[in-house]
């Protein structure tokens, strides 16, 4: 029989037992909760990154734009109609006689052309082959005999071959600008020559005509206008650009540019590059 201090002993044992009972139990209560708790949040987050990733059923939600996606082409309103070739109101002397006098440093070595006995009668036919395609000219010497014969020597001594185009305008003035070979748009051929204007003068798509510093500062320098060109008539007009040129014009300009002479003279170089290969002249 036992005595008390057996039953005591006894019932000591038995509640230490139970106590560790409840603490293992306890202990895996916590376990359980945390794992739920764990499981509740993966779930809940992944949740969240479906709804974001597939826009969930927002139906004004925006979708998901690809960092990598390439940027729009810029959208560049190009008139279609050609603009009416220039016509003289009264012929020029035929021949006609041009002077080509010294100015600045040549940004590439040439000689100046021959002025005397000048044609003033007939056209000249000249594609400018470029990286962006064959762009044929129809050069005018009733309008500028004396720019078109600068024109045909620089062509002849190689003078434009290797020269990238350096300006292109998409707004406002809709225009190539090329026949700087130093491409900053400050080079010439170390000579200069006279305009050839006259005050009918208008300009748009299809128009061939020379770029200028002022008054009387023509060189080698000349834009093609494919769009509109709203200009007062101070550039000196010297003949047209064909179809197919016009062609090459729209791709280079839809393109669109770096906007690197913004905001004056306004543009910038092409973001498609247009380099001359070389120039044919079919007089």
């Amino acid at each position: 029989m036992a005595t008390n201090q057996q039953r005591r002993e006894a019932a000591k044992r038995k509640l230490e037992r139970q106590l560790v009972r409840r603490a293992e139990q306890a202990k895996r209560r916590r376990i359980i909760g945390v794992g739920v708790t764990v499981g509740v949040v993966v779930i809940v987050a992944g949740l969240v990154v479906i709804l974001t990733t597939q826009g969930g059923d927002d139906p004004n939600a925006e979708p998901a734009q690809s960092s990598s996606a390439a940027p729009s082409s810029p959208q560049i309103d190009i008139p279609t109609q050609r603009m009416q070739p220039a016509a003289r109101p009264e012929p020029l002397p035929n021949p006609a006689t041009c002077e080509y006098p010294t100015s600045g440093e040549a940004a590439k070595q040439v000689n100046p052309p021959n002025g005397q006995n000048v044609s003033a009668e007939g056209t000249v036919n000249v594609t400018l082959h470029s990286s962006a395609g064959d762009i044929p000219l129809a050069l005018d010497r009733a309008l500028a005999p004396c720019t078109v014969n600068s024109f045909v020597s620089l062509a002849e001594q190689g003078y434009y071959t290797d020269t990238a185009c350096h300006r292109l305008g998409t707004t406002g003035l809709q225009m190539l600008q090329c026949g700087d070979p130093s491409g900053s748009g400050s080079g010439g051929p170390g000579y200069t020559f006279g305009d050839e204007t006259f005050d009918s003068l208008t300009y748009g798509r299809g128009i061939l005509a020379m770029a200028n510093g002022g008054p009387n500062t023509n060189g080698s320098q000349f834009f093609m206008v494919y769009g509109n060109a709203p200009l007062s008539p101070d550039y000196t007009v010297f003949g047209t650009i064909s179809d197919a040129g016009l062609q090459v014009l729209d791709e280079i300009a839809r393109a669109g540019d770096d906007g690197s002479f913004e905001p004056s003279p306004g543009g910038g170089k092409p973001n498609m590059d247009v380099t001359f290969t070389g120039v044919t002249v079919d007089a």
